[in-house]
């Protein structure tokens, strides 16, 4: 078999093949064989039946034909292999010359990556926030780490704020209609949170225990999503919380440190490290960004529009779960349908670009990938979406996800290298440095970084 490529635009390409057809042939064998064995030829066994039967019985064409569809696709994926062509759409096949006992040609058009013009990484500067912890950023991770370990203690007083309450809830219709799937009863409420019902708080603050209390609020999800409806609520338990005292016994129980202050040292750090982190997030995004902005892509039509289709698709799926239509987002986005819709389509353009790039840097600088990279990144995967690991790789194996888990690690490579090449500073000036990071936000010493990477 013979195939070669010839490129129609620069997101296009038109494959030739062409197969002698004694190459053909296995295929015809093939053929006679499933043919016959699905007919019934008396004297003859299923399996067993002449190709001269076969032709009187259903025809050369026939058989032809199935043999000829059994083989498009193995010969589609050789020529692939043969152009070193990675198409990004299904492929048009046309049979341009197909008689019996002659050479078979045909040609297949597809949608492919172009071959972009890409800027010296080092000419990209971005600046990212500072690395900063600060006083209020401590106190808020000791605050959480003491609420933790809180005490209630049932009080018989009106609620007040902090304090964990029990109470029933049964919202009516503005005609005094009650809305069966808006009763409950016995619900946790942690008073001064504000995170169930506007208007909740205010309605419970200063309520004794066994009191009701009826406020309007407006309802956020579900069918009656938007509805003005009233809402009564009835305190039925109010527990008093007690926070333990920020000293070293606290240190001891909450941490493996034996004082406050060692404690809080290594809070510090923690959240020293995760700033980094985040920092080098911003430092990736902002980079890709201002490159995908200086590269020239063109893109396949088709591609674009399956995209924007599939997000939208999704998107809809999502709000429906949500109790919620496209009407009541745009609403609460301040959106016109034509603002969100051109929006969508720019985020799209710039994630396809975004992709070409990287894969385009991986294919140019042979980026490889081992076992312990795709397993580390497969265990990552599986921990962000709160999966257990072992059903993740089950399903990501199933439905076949691997060539898409190396992808994104080969664009990791790829990203990590563009960032490590650009020009990255923080507000304060300060050149920040990326290429020493580690995946726990410590900074590694470059000389061990460069052994790690030499091995």
């Amino acid at each position: 078999m013979k195939s070669s490529a010839e490129s129609l635009s620069p997101t296009r390409v038109k494959l030739t093949i062409e197969v002698p057809f004694d190459e053909f042939k296995p295929n015809l064998d093939a053929a006679y064989k499933t043919i016959g064995s699905q007919i019934q030829v008396p004297g003859f066994r299923k399996g067993k039946i002449p190709a001269a039967i076969v032709d009187q019985r259903v025809g050369r064409s026939a058989v032809l034909d199935e043999a000829l569809n059994a083989a498009l696709q193995g010969w589609y994926s050789m020529a692939l292999q043969d152009t070193k062509t990675n198409p990004l759409s299904a492929p048009e096949m046309d049979l341009t010359k197909f008689v019996d006992g002659e050479d078979i040609e045909l040609t297949v058009e597809v949608d492919v990556r172009p071959t972009l013009e890409l800027p010296d990484p080092s000419s990209i500067e971005v600046t990212v926030e500072d690395v900063a912890v600060s006083d209020e950023d401590v106190e808020e991770q000791l605050g959480a780490l003491r609420e933790r370990f809180a005490t209630y203690t049932e009080v018989d007083r009106a609620a007040a704020d902090g304090d964990s309450v029990s109470i029933d809830l049964s919202a009516a219709h503005l005609d005094g209609t009650l809305i069966e799937e808006a009763q409950a009863e016995g619900l946790p409420y942690e008073l001064g949170k504000a995170t169930m019902l506007d208007g909740l708080d205010e309605a419970l603050t200063g309520l004794e225990k066994g009191a009701s209390k009826t406020f309007a609020t407006t309802l956020l999800g579900g069918e009656l999503a938007g509805e003005e409806v009233n809402v009564t609520v009835t305190l039925q338990e109010v527990r008093q919380t007690e926070l333990p005292e920020l000293d070293d016994e606290f240190a001891q129980m909450a941490s493996e440190f034996d004082t406050v202050e060692e404690f809080r040292a290594d809070l510090v750090e923690r959240l020293t490290r995760g700033k980094r982190l985040e920092q080098a997030a911003e430092a990736r995004d902002q980079v890709l960004e201002v490159l995908v902005d200086k590269v020239e892509a063109p893109l396949p039509d088709g591609l674009v529009d399956g995209e924007i289709k599939g997000r939208r698709e999704q998107m809809d799926q999502q709000l429906a779960m949500a109790g919620l239509t496209i009407e009541n987002y745009l609403a609460d986005e301040g959106k016109t349908l034509e603002e969100f819709e051109s929006e969508l389509e720019n985020d799209v353009r710039n994630s396809i670009v975004a992709q070409f790039v990287l894969d385009q840097m991986v294919e140019e600088n042979e980026y490889g990938i081992d076992n312990d990279e795709l397993s580390q990144h497969i265990m990552r995967r599986a921990q962000e979406s709160g999966e257990d690991p072992n059903s993740y790789v089950q399903h990501i194996m199933e439905h076949n996800h691997v060539p898409e888990m190396i992808s994104e690690v080969l664009r990791g490579k790829a990203l990590a290298a563009l960032v490590e090449s650009a020009k990255v500073s923080d507000k304060s000036g300060n050149a920040v440095d990326l290429a020493n990071l580690k995946a726990d936000g410590t900074i590694g010493d470059p000389a061990e970084v460069e052994a790690a990477e030499t091995d």
